[in-house]
């Protein structure tokens, strides 16, 4: 299992301190459960905690020990993860042997289990513990399906009490009853209203489910509860005492159901080449997706912008303990932990950062926040505003293995080879250079008139951009290629050909940004073009300034010469004057 990446700071736990101890039915302190993981990984799997932060040394003395790094961190933030952690499912697996139901009198169940009575039980329910391999997808407000891998598991939690009857007695007869035989004798999951796995009774069933042809489905776990009894009635005529014994019996069928969305991974992947020997590679999902990599070894590979934390299910925080005669809230001694996927402002990331691939583009519809799907006391970096779900992601790169590309999903263990569509050798989005030329062919002393032109490097012929632009792109939006200058976007004409007007003296950089090689026919690189424009580039130029500078001095003449009139008046001469 490779070691998940922590995305967060350990230096922002200095800035807090404080005093808080662990209450009841909140995650367990570190070092106190043994469940399959390692202290540290136990301690990464609680964002819905409250992040009230004990410092080091009161935790020492309140308990005798010390934490590693990684526990002090998640003591006082969320810990989140570039990819779906196993951490959850191995918690949950471990945890639910510690569910345990109570005897025929007694029934335990978590206050949003369904309960259902009959004339001999009572309290009944069948409810849905966790489902593993999952991933809870936070995609904008009203919209967090639960995505279930293919193949996994479903753990659920069956119990119920008996009802006894009270007897009866007078002075010529007496009932009474008694619990001959009870239990569970079947448990079923359906998959809709097709039953998909049959097993036989269990308070805490475990069913191993799979789904392949399914792309949404709603999960039903059922159980039948059969009691038996006893009722003796005795009757008593003279000296006579007759006795009557009957068997009742009743059988109740309970239901939970989960709506999943079943995630199936399967991606298609285009590339084409650049003519400097990179190559162009674009993979689509239509469901959200964690990233691939480009290399058998994994060390390059692109994100999309979807992170992940993991979280307990806190509706399994408490148990109500049912009698006929008292209801008890305690502890629940085992707690589901969850994968949840989120858009993080990070957006998407290539790795390695420095020379690793190059992001081209994203694709997907746009949505909206889903900052309010998350609990107030999950802290991680949830996009704010719209955002892109990156269903498409395309990168450049000069490190390629086809072999060896890979999608993962953001459902732990469900990855995909993509399937390929080499374009590079066909005409139909063949990648060639552009050559971009800038000019300026008129000027006054307020603006300039610039001359464009783009023309495909090999064959000299016009790159026509207004055509370009009629093209969609996979966003549904107005696409195609467009060059930028002075803050200014344009297109060439048919003849390869735009004019841009500046008014501002200036060095001017026009680049040319390429529609994606997905959607343009021909496909073209980028290129760019330096112009400069400054009024005193022409003789007009040169005269204006002069007479401007002209201007600014008239009056600085004139208070000089006055001066020298004043100076004269009152008879007052130079030394040239007075000495002859």
């Amino acid at each position: 299992m490779r070691t998940p990446a922590w995305s967060v700071v350990f230096v922002c736990l200095l800035l807090t301190s404080g005093l808080a101890g662990l209450v009841t039915a909140t995650p367990p302190r570190p070092g106190t459960e043994d469940n399959g993981l390692t202290e540290n990984e136990t301690a990464t799997l609680w964002s819905r905690d409250a992040d009230a932060y004990l410092n080091e040394t009161a935790y020492r003395q309140r308990y005798g020990e010390s934490r590693t790094p990684i526990q002090q961190l998640a003591n006082g933030t969320d810990i989140t993860f570039t990819r779906p952690p196993a951490t959850a499912a191995t918690w949950t697996r471990n945890d639910f042997r510690d569910l345990s139901a109570g005897n025929s009198q007694t029934s335990l169940y978590p206050d949003h289990a369904s309960l259902t009575s009959g004339r001999f039980i009572d309290d009944a329910h069948a409810t849905v513990f966790a489902v593993h391999p999952s991933t809870r997808g936070h995609l904008e407000a009203g919209e967090t399906p639960l995505y279930v891998a293919p193949e996994g598991a479903i753990r659920g939690f069956v119990d119920y009490r008996v009802r006894i009857p009270d007897g009866h007695h007078s002075n010529r007869s007496s009932i009474t009853w008694a619990l001959v035989d009870d239990g569970i004798s079947a448990v079923r999951l359906k998959s809709d209203d097709d039953v998909i796995v049959r097993t036989g009774g269990s308070h805490t069933p475990v069913l191993a489910y799979q789904l392949d042809d399914a792309w949404s489905t709603t999960l039903t776990l059922e159980a039948d509860i059969d009691v038996r009894l006893k009722q003796t009635t005795t009757t008593t005529i003279g000296n006579r005492t007759q006795t009557e014994v009957a068997y009742r019996t009743e059988t109740i069928t309970v239901a939970d159901s989960l709506d999943v969305e079943v995630y199936n991974l399967h991606a298609s992947a285009y590339d084409a080449a650049y003519p400097n020997g990179d190559t162009g590679v674009a993979i689509f999902q239509s469901r959200p997706w964690q990233g691939y990599t480009l290399t058998e070894d994994g060390d390059s590979r692109v994100r999309g912008v979807w992170r992940f934390y993991t979280a307990r299910d806190p509706r399994w925080d408490r148990l109500t303990q049912a009698t006929a005669t008292d209801e008890t809230e305690i502890h629940s001694e085992a707690l589901p932990v969850y994968v949840h996927a989120y858009p993080s402002r990070i957006g998407p990331r290539a790795e390695p950062i420095r020379d690793g691939p190059t992001i081209l583009d994203s694709w997907g519809r746009e949505r909206t926040s889903p900052h309010a799907t998350l609990p107030e006391t999950v802290s991680v970096e949830v996009v704010d505003r719209a955002y892109t779900p990156t269903y498409g992601l395309a990168v450049r790169t000069d490190n390629l293995d086809r072999d060896a590309l890979s999608v993962s999903g953001i459902v732990r263990g469900v990855d995909a080879t993509p399937i390929t569509s080499t374009v590079s050798s066909g005409p139909d989005r063949e990648l060639r250079e552009s050559r971009l030329t800038a000019e300026v062919v008129s000027q006054t002393n307020e603006q300039a008139t610039v001359h464009i032109e783009l023309r495909d490097t090999a064959t000299g012929s016009p790159i026509d951009l207004t055509a370009d632009e009629r093209h969609v792109s996979l966003n549904g939006e107005s696409g195609g290629g467009y060059i930028a200058i002075a803050d200014q976007r344009v297109r060439t004409n048919e003849s390869g050909v735009a004019v841009v007007t500046i008014d501002q003296p200036g060095v001017y950089t026009a680049r040319y940004h390429p529609g994606t090689w997905l959607v343009a026919t021909p496909a073209y690189v980028s290129d760019t073009a330096t112009v400069r424009w400054h009024p005193l580039g022409t003789l007009d130029g040169w005269v204006g300034l002069l007479i401007e500078v002209g201007w600014q001095f008239i009056p600085f003449v004139v208070v000089f010469y006055a001066g020298r009139q004043i100076l004269r008046f009152f008879g007052l001469r130079d030394d040239s004057e007075r000495y002859p």
